[in-house]
């Protein structure tokens, strides 16, 4: 059995959309990250998302966890012209358009950016390969809320629509599990 450990990147304290935007994490709260790192197992491989508050999460919990590349793939969704904007704002230009990605999310995109499913098949791929590159370990994948929320649901099998109200906090803990039968959702938004 492969375990996924998925860590939500540290805050960013950002009002809008932040996508593929290199914005850093907020890392100063040293408690918490100190109770992130005794949480996560200890003989786990590391991997992130390239972009620096991801990175740089991963960094801080590394400890002496064998550190993978950073990869792409893991990055969050693409926002396209949105990323940068408030939604407020989003929501003023492109009224209709904003509604039905929050409404009926799946193959509704921002101009320029991704989609649901787009991003999904992206990360879906990555996990895939990660996981048949490392079959029966444990892995800490520190990356965004749109990542870990597609994984989820790829763990529930439910519709998107159903998996964007689950929160995912800041620097907490979602796990997965890769069976015989499939993906298994142990647990969701654990703050250790």
């Amino acid at each position: 059995m492969t375990s996924i450990h998925w860590v939500r990147h540290g805050p960013t304290h950002q009002k809008t959309f932040v996508g593929w935007r290199d914005v850093p994490a907020d890392l100063s709260d040293i408690a918490q990250i100190a109770r992130l790192q005794d949480h996560l197992p200890a003989e786990a491989l590391l991997v992130s998302s390239d972009l620096c508050r991801a990175s740089a999460t991963a960094d801080a919990v590394a400890g002496t966890r064998h550190r993978l590349p950073d990869d792409p793939h893991l990055r969050e969704f693409h926002f396209g012209d949105w990323d940068g904007k408030h939604f407020s704002e989003v929501a003023e230009t492109h009224p209709a358009l904003s509604r039905a990605y929050w409404e009926t999310p799946g193959d509704v995109a921002p101009p320029n950016g991704e989609s649901w499913n787009a991003a999904a098949m992206r990360i879906n791929a990555a996990v895939d390969a990660l996981c048949a590159a490392h079959p029966g370990r444990q892995i800490i994948a520190v990356a965004h809320i749109g990542v870990i929320l597609t994984q989820v649901q790829r763990a529930l099998g439910r519709p998107a629509s159903d998996i964007l109200s689950q929160k995912i906090d800041n620097l907490s803990v979602t796990q997965l599990a890769l069976t015989d039968r499939g993906w298994r959702l142990e647990y969701v938004n654990h703050l250790p």
